[in-house]
């Protein structure tokens, strides 16, 4: 029997958050035929407020981590936002994870990889992805990453 994404969700005690309102003018996902395009998301408190910090300054490599994660289970708010369910998506086919990161910062794999581990644990096999993963001079509002991805939807 195949446990389905939400059911993954729920015996790991995770609930998604509500697909967060965009903050500027664009949308939090397009659908192009069969190819879903998601806008950075940046993580988020329970509280809506955002996590904060500079990599190699402010916050560890375990926080950026943990934040990256967060945004992760965005994404995936995001995808079932617009597609229904998670067991429509066919392959998160690319994410771009940005590290607001100090110059001689090193491990923007290591952050991102909290994305990466989230989508692989809820997806399977449809959660593996091509990556980059880059460190920033500064994202939006001072948050610790941003990260976006693109996915292939069943029909």
């Amino acid at each position: 029997m195949t446990i389905t994404p939400e059911e993954k969700l729920a015996s790991l005690g995770l609930v998604l958050p509500t697909a967060p309102t965009p903050l500027a003018q664009y949308r939090p996902a397009r659908l192009v035929g069969n190819t879903l395009y998601l806008s950075g998301q940046i993580p988020r408190n329970p509280d809506g407020s955002f996590i904060l910090g500079r990599l190699g300054r402010d916050i560890s490599i375990e926080e950026g981590y943990e934040a990256a994660r967060n945004v992760g289970l965005q994404l995936l708010s995001v995808i079932k936002s617009v597609v229904g369910e998670l067991s429509r998506v066919e392959a998160i086919a690319k994410v771009n994870g940005m590290v607001n990161a100090e110059p001689d910062f090193l491990d923007h794999a290591k952050v991102i990889n909290g994305c990466s581990d989230i989508l692989v644990e809820i997806l399977g096999e449809a959660g593996y992805h091509a990556r980059s993963a880059v460190g920033m001079g500064s994202l939006p509002l001072g948050v610790a990453v941003e990260i976006e991805a693109i996915v292939a939807v069943k029909p």
